[in-house]
């Protein structure tokens, strides 16, 4: 009895350690990440790219389907024909020229000769989609590293945001406690008390927020990374700043060279111009060349019987030509002439974007550089405003509130300052995506 109890206890020690101390010992990992490191993890891991990916395979199998109908197409048939009776013709004496039983075996090669130019432009037009599921996956990989840095700096904002939450509660906790002892000693009215502590219950709130925010941005950055969840990571922090200095001109040069958006539109462009010689081949005729051998017999064989040649062959040069269909091909040329119309005027749109996007971005990273030495300044004035106004409190010459609301201005300085940094960070992270680049 005694020895099966050692057993259990043996059991229940080695499962808590695998599931308890295991686990443990995983969730303690942190991976720290740089800018450059998340980007790359991303486009090698993310599972949307990977899909996109996918469109290349798929493209250049298509591309292989359309070159295989140039060559010869290779066919057979096997058939077996059960007559009611044997077949005879009817005279002075009936004479048998056909079996009940028949099977035949024929083999087929089909080359086409000439489609009206629609096998050369269904080739090309499989040419065109790899070169369009390319630039696909080209801006995939944009949208992808701007996600990640978006992510990235949402977790440099929100920790920032957490610590000046925390520095808050600090400063009002102090406070509530002065607050506390000069109602305590009848030096101030309940309700100086009262603001003050209801004040840090609003910051001890805040903060809560502020750890939730910590968790949802990480959450997010590892989904982008295609990581678990709730995987730990931890970022570099990036609160330095390289003037940017370029020009519009030379931005709006290099998107309109670079931006996937732009060659996508091109290449469907000349898709288009595909879709019209495809569409303009029903004009001519088809001339295929076929050849056939074919055996028969009256078993399963196909060797040949009285009735039968064991075996024969035919070549046969044939032209097949629809030239009156009511207009259906000028119609349908007409289209694809439409369709070309469009996309040359969704280019002319996609540039006015283009050039959009750019001024968007110079204007949000001018201000964003601004923002920073000002925010700067205002972290000083605000932390000697918050001096300030606790001596003053101290000194019974001010109240409760004066404190608290410097204690505000101090801590929305304090968020104005890392964003001003993270704004910058991000603006030039979306200048470099309108660009065509990351």
């Amino acid at each position: 009895m005694r020895s099966r109890s050692l057993l259990i206890f043996f059991w229940l020690l080695l499962i808590w350690f695998v599931f308890f101390q295991t686990d443990k010992g995983v969730a303690q990992e942190t991976r720290v990440y740089t800018l450059q490191e998340g980007v790359a993890e991303a486009l090698a891991n993310n599972w949307a790219l990977k899909a996109k990916q996918e469109k290349f395979d798929q493209a250049t199998s298509v591309k292989n389907q359309a070159r295989a109908n140039f060559l010869p197409k290779l066919s057979m048939n096997y058939g077996y024909t059960r007559l009611g009776a044997d077949r005879k013709i009817r005279s002075l004496q009936d004479l048998t020229i056909g079996t009940r039983d028949n099977y035949s075996w024929q083999g087929s090669v089909t080359q086409p000769l000439f489609t009206g130019f629609a096998l050369i432009s269904t080739y090309r037009l499989a040419e065109l989609g790899i070169d369009q599921s390319k630039m696909e996956i080209e801006l995939e990989k944009l949208d992808l590293a701007l996600k990640v840095k978006q992510t990235y700096f949402d977790i440099l904002a929100s920790d920032q945001a957490l610590i000046s939450f925390n520095k808050a509660v600090e400063a009002l906790e102090s406070h509530a406690k002065v607050a506390r002892s000069f109602y305590e000693v009848g030096m101030t009215p309940i309700n100086d008390l009262l603001q003050a502590e209801v004040n840090l219950g609003n910051a001890q709130r805040d903060v809560i927020v502020a750890k939730n925010a910590t968790q949802l941005s990480r959450s997010s950055f590892n989904t982008v990374l295609s990581r678990p969840v709730n995987a730990k990571v931890a970022v570099k922090d990036i609160l330095v700043h390289k003037p940017e200095r370029g020009n519009f001109q030379d931005y709006l040069q290099k998107a309109l060279k670079n931006r996937p958006e732009m060659k996508i539109v091109e290449i469907n462009i000349l898709k288009t111009d595909q879709q019209i010689r495809l569409a303009r081949s029903k004009i001519y005729p088809e001339v295929v060349l076929a050849f056939d051998y074919i055996k028969e017999g009256d078993t399963p064989d196909v060797s040949g019987s009285d009735f039968h040649r064991a075996d024969e062959w035919q070549a046969t040069a044939g032209l097949s030509w629809t030239f009156w269909e009511w207009g259906k091909t000028y119609y349908a040329v007409k289209e694809q002439r439409s369709f070309k119309k469009e996309l040359i005027k969704t280019k002319m749109a996609l540039e006015d974007q283009i050039q959009l996007q750019i001024k968007d971005a110079v204007l949000n990273l001018e201000q964003a550089e601004k923002n920073i030495p000002i925010s700067q300044k205002a972290v000083e004035q605000g932390e000697e405003n918050l001096r300030v106004s606790e001596e003053r409190y101290k000194a019974q010459v001010s109240t409760s509130t004066e404190v608290v609301d410097a204690q505000r201005f101090l801590t929305r300085a304090r968020v104005n300052n890392f964003t001003a940094y993270y704004d910058y960070h991000l603006a030039k992270a979306q200048l470099l995506r309108s660009m065509g680049t990351f």
